[in-house]
């Protein structure tokens, strides 16, 4: 395998083998043209449908390669393929999560966050939040006080978010800042700007890959009492539960940074230490653009040695790494009630709606483990290596009486296409 951009490989070898993934690393085809810097391969594999999203064994997606490698036209490619590729999923699941929607009754819920984190610093910033969810026919309303939290960012308002089942997928999705009065509708596609924007703190930035790792987890019953022990049943909200410590939950963070200069690594940290004394959240304001690093200098691998070297030693391919890796172990209790009127299906199709909001995705994956019998109406989660969230399902009744005026957008309320830059 030599590092040149050109790309002697067939079209229709490619559409037959985009899936391939080597056994030992789970490296796809994508992810080997973009740590050789093969342009016209990933174009053609991308041309036939190679996802971008994939992993491999280390956490890697084609856009960490991508990144790390330092061409701009590749990052920019790929991360415009993710997008769409991500909007195409969300568009075949779309006619089977109305109908799921539709199905299920009339309801309104409360859930109250906790954030909280072992770092005192951080601790003492973080918000909590009462979200406040209506749901009637195919159409959810849910009312907030933190417009989103990610990446150490955070904003309050108060806001509400309408998706709206029964109307065209490019118009189903609105958000409505309460106080501005103002509405604006969740975008499909980004601005040329706003993508290169992204691009220019992908190049920034450390790559990062971090996962709940669940390969280990087991419950046990949570237990009260100094002499006489017994299983920990209380009430939440106005459901009785039943309590289990989660064992073995751990969050698995990685970080590269080779393809950052030492000025980049500077200034990233000064960001760090501003946001810890207080100073907030800084964007990448440059009015130059990126440019693309020197090609890694790699020696030529052959097809023969790449497959047949040992597992967890492959031969090295793009830039050389500089990887740091962590792993932090929570203790956790869940509590499950099976007097809660919702069933956890019921659960994740409303959370697949309101995915935009990143924490309540991390939500939905937890979720989407084995949990014991009944639904989880109390859990911490880990949002962020060093920030968790204590959820509460406190509120819980069918209702046939929510006006359809609840998921429309008020009269007096003004469009402002970017008012949530983020959405």
């Amino acid at each position: 395998m030599r590092t040149s951009s050109k790309c002697s490989v067939s079209p229709e070898y490619l559409a037959g083998s985009f899936s391939f993934t080597s056994v030992k690393t789970r490296n796809t085809a994508l992810h080997l043209a973009v740590m050789l810097g093969h342009k016209e391969c990933i174009h053609l594999l991308l041309a036939h449908g190679a996802p971008v999203k994939v992993k491999n064994c280390n956490g890697w997606s084609p856009l960490a390669e991508a990144i790390s490698f330092g061409d701009r036209q590749t990052i920019s490619v790929l991360l415009r393929k993710l997008k769409l590729q991500s909007r195409e999923h969300m568009e075949m699941r779309r006619p089977d999560l109305v109908r799921a929607l539709a199905q299920m009754g009339d309801f309104y819920m409360e859930l109250k966050w906790d954030f909280q984190s072992w770092v005192p610093l951080v601790s003492r910033m973080l918000p909590s939040d009462t979200c406040k969810i209506h749901k009637k026919g195919a159409s959810i309303r849910l009312d907030t006080t933190l417009v989103d939290f990610n990446d150490m960012r955070w904003e309050r308002g108060d806001i509400s978010f309408l998706f709206s089942g029964s109307s065209k997928s490019s118009h189903s999705l609105t958000v409505l800042d309460n106080k501005l009065k103002v509405y604006q509708g969740v975008r499909h596609e980004e601005t040329e700007a706003e993508i290169e924007d992204e691009v220019d703190i992908l190049m920034s930035s450390d790559i990062v890959a971090a996962q709940m790792s669940t390969k280990q987890i087991t419950f046990s019953r949570a237990q009260t009492g100094w002499i006489f022990r017994a299983d920990k049943k209380e009430m939440v909200g106005k459901f009785n539960a039943d309590f289990y410590y989660l064992n073995g939950l751990t969050l698995e963070s990685r970080k590269r940074r080779e393809h950052l200069s030492e000025e980049d690594l500077q200034k990233n940290k000064a960001i760090v230490e501003s946001f810890t004394k207080g100073g907030g959240a800084h964007s990448f304001d440059e009015s130059v653009r990126r440019a693309s690093l020197e090609p890694p200098s790699t020696e030529s691998v052959s097809w023969s040695a790449y497959i047949e070297a040992e597992a967890g030693n492959p031969p090295p391919l793009g830039r050389t790494l500089i990887c740091k890796e962590s792993s932090k172990s929570f203790k956790a209790t869940v509590a499950m009630s099976e007097e809660f009127p919702l069933t956890v299906e019921m659960l994740l199709n409303v959370l697949e709606v309101i995915a935009p909001f990143k924490h309540f995705a991390k939500l939905r994956e937890f979720v989407q483990m084995k949990l014991p019998p009944g639904f989880p109406v109390k859990i911490d989660i880990p949002i962020l290596p060093t920030v968790s969230a204590k959820i509460t399902f406190q509120e819980f009744a069918f209702r046939s009486d929510i006006p359809d005026t609840y998921f429309e957008v008020p009269l007096g309320y003004r469009e402002d296409p970017n008012r949530f830059p983020e959405l």
